[in-house]
C-alpha cells in the first residue's frame, strides 16, 4: 500500500477496523484531485458516494429560491460530511451542495461500502457522533438566523400596552413578520426568565424593566 493509501487511516482512525478495508479498496478507489471551485455535489441530486477529504476543504451550503446561499459547515481532512451521511442513510436526494474552497484531494466511497462500514461499531459511533455535533452547530446557526434581534423586537412590541395584554401569539407573529412557533418559543423563554406570565390569549408583564433593557439594545 502506498503512502497516500495509508493516509486515510491516519486521518480517519475509525476506519482501522472497517471491512472491506481501505487497503482492499485502494486499487479501485484512486484519490481524485480537483481544483478550487469544483462542485462536488448538488442539492436534490442522488448521492454518488461518501467523500473522505485527504487535503483541501469542502464548503457545504444550502441555496434559496432567490439565489442566496447559506453556509452550513466545512469539511476538512479528518472530518466527515453530514449531508452525505444523511443522504446515504435514508437513500434520499442531497439536501445541500458542496464546493471545494481550495485545491483538494479526496476519495469517494461507494454507497454500498459506506453502509457495510456502518456495521463496524467504531465507524458507526464516529458517524453518529458527527450527527450530534453538526446538529448542535446547525441549531446554533438556526437560532442566529431566526432569532437575530427578534427577541428584542418582541420585547419592544410587548411594552407600552399596560401590564396585561390580550393578544395571541399569531397576532404578535404577524406584527413582527415571523411565524407563530418562533414567537411562542421566545415568549416561553421570557417566561422562564420571569419577565412575563403566559395565559390563554393573555400575556402579563411581570418584569417590564428587563423587557425595556432588552428592547433598548435593538439599535445597539
Amino acid at each position: 500500500m502506498t503512502a497516500l493509501a495509508a493516509l486515510p487511516a491516519e486521518l480517519y482512525p475509525a476506519l482501522a477496523q472497517v471491512q472491506p478495508s481501505l487497503a482492499e479498496l485502494y486499487p479501485r478507489l484512486a484519490p481524485m484531485q480537483v481544483p478550487a471551485g469544483t462542485v462536488l455535489f448538488s442539492e436534490n441530486t442522488p448521492c454518488q458516494g461518501f467523500p473522505l477529504v485527504l487535503a483541501g476543504e469542502i464548503k457545504v451550503s444550502r441555496s434559496s429560491g432567490d439565489g442566496r446561499s447559506l453556509e452550513l459547515y466545512r469539511v476538512v481532512p479528518g472530518e466527515l460530511c453530514l449531508v452525505s451521511s444523511a443522504c446515504l442513510f435514508r437513500t434520499q436526494p442531497l439536501s445541500a451542495h458542496g464546493i471545494t474552497t481550495k485545491a483538494s484531494t479526496l476519495i469517494l466511497i461507494p454507497a454500498d461500502i459506506f453502509r457495510r462500514w456502518l456495521d463496524t461499531m467504531a465507524f458507526r459511533n464516529e458517524v453518529l457522533g458527527l450527527f450530534a455535533e453538526r446538529m448542535a452547530d446547525l441549531t446554533s446557526l438556526i437560532d442566529a438566523v431566526a432569532f437575530h434581534k427578534l427577541d428584542r423586537r418582541l420585547a419592544a412590541a410587548l411594552l407600552g400596552h399596560g401590564q396585561q395584554l390580550a393578544i395571541t401569539h399569531q397576532a404578535l407573529a404577524n406584527e413582527l413578520g415571523t411565524v407563530r412557533e418562533i414567537v411562542t418559543r421566545l415568549l416561553r423563554r421570557f417566561e422562564r426568565e420571569g419577565w412575563v406570565a403566559l395565559g390563554r390569549e393573555q400575556i402579563q408583564i411581570v418584569n417590564g424593566a428587563a423587557l425595556r433593557e432588552l428592547a433598548a439594545s435593538l439599535n445597539a
